[in-house]
C-alpha cells in the first residue's frame, strides 16, 4: 500500500524542499553589486597600471640621460685632454685631469675591478626588479641618478682597456683635495644624498610619510 500525502515521511521532505524562487530584485541586486565590485577592480588595475608605466617612465628618463651624460663627457675627455697636461678651470683647485681608475667612485679601492663590477651588476638587477614598486617621485629620481651612474661605470668596466669587467673607468674632474671623479660618480653620490634625505625627513618610496614629514602634512591639514 502507497505512503498517504499526509503520512509523516511525506511532510518531511516538503519541509526539506527549498524556498522556492528567489525573487527578481534580489537576483537584480546581487548582479549590480557583482557588476560594481568588477568595475571598481577594473578601474583599480588600470590605475596600478598607470602608475607603473608613469615609475618607469620617469626611471629611464632619468637614467638614460645620466647616462649619455656621462658616456659624452668621456669621450671628449679622452679625445681632448692630454693625461700630462690637465686643462685649468679655476687655477689648481678646479681642473680637467684625465686619470683611468680601476677602483670604486672617486678612484677608491684600486685593484679590485672584476669585484666592483660584480657588484654593480648586482646593484643594477636589484634596482630594476624593484623599481615599479616606487611611489614617490623624489625616490623615483634618487634610484635613477643612482642606476644611471652605476651603469655609466658599468660600461666602462665592461668595454675599456683592459678588458671586459676589468676595464677601467675614466675620470676627469679634479676639484680641490678631492678624488678625480666623473658625471656617474656625482650622479650617483646625489642619488644617494637625496634617498638619505628623503629618509632621515619621513618620505618613504612608497608615498607614505613617517616622522617629520608626517607631522608637516598633518600641520598643514589643521591649517
Amino acid at each position: 500500500m502507497s505512503e498517504s500525502a499526509g503520512s509523516p515521511a511525506l511532510r518531511d521532505e516538503n519541509e526539506r524542499g527549498d524556498d522556492g524562487p528567489v525573487p527578481d530584485g534580489v537576483v537584480e541586486t546581487g548582479a549590480a553589486e557583482a557588476g560594481a565590485a568588477g568595475a571598481v577592480t577594473a578601474v583599480s588595475e588600470d590605475t596600478e597600471r598607470r602608475r607603473v608605466r608613469r615609475t618607469l617612465g620617469v626611471l629611464a628618463a632619468v637614467a638614460l640621460t645620466v647616462i649619455a651624460l656621462d658616456q659624452l663627457t668621456k669621450a671628449l675627455a679622452v679625445a681632448h685632454i692630454d693625461p700630462q697636461n690637465p686643462v685649468r678651470i679655476i687655477g689648481d683647485t678646479v681642473t680637467l685631469t684625465l686619470v683611468r681608475n680601476s677602483g670604486a667612485a672617486f678612484s677608491m679601492a684600486t685593484g679590485y675591478t672584476w669585484v666592483l663590477t660584480l657588484v654593480a651588476l648586482v646593484v643594477v638587477i636589484g634596482i630594476l626588479r624593484y623599481a615599479s614598486r616606487l611611489v614617490s617621485t623624489w625616490w623615483i629620481v634618487g634610484i635613477a641618478l643612482v642606476l644611471g651612474g652605476a651603469i655609466g661605470n658599468l660600461i666602462d668596466r665592461m668595454l675599456r682597456s683592459p678588458g671586459p669587467l676589468r676595464g677601467h673607468v675614466v675620470d676627469f674632474v679634479s676639484v680641490g683635495w678631492w678624488p678625480v671623479f666623473n658625471v656617474a660618480d656625482s650622479a650617483v653620490v646625489c642619488g644617494a644624498i637625496l634617498l638619505v634625505g628623503l629618509s632621515v625627513l619621513g618620505y618613504e618610496y612608497d608615498g607614505s610619510r613617517t616622522g617629520f614629514a608626517a607631522r608637516r602634512e598633518s600641520g598643514d591639514d589643521d591649517a
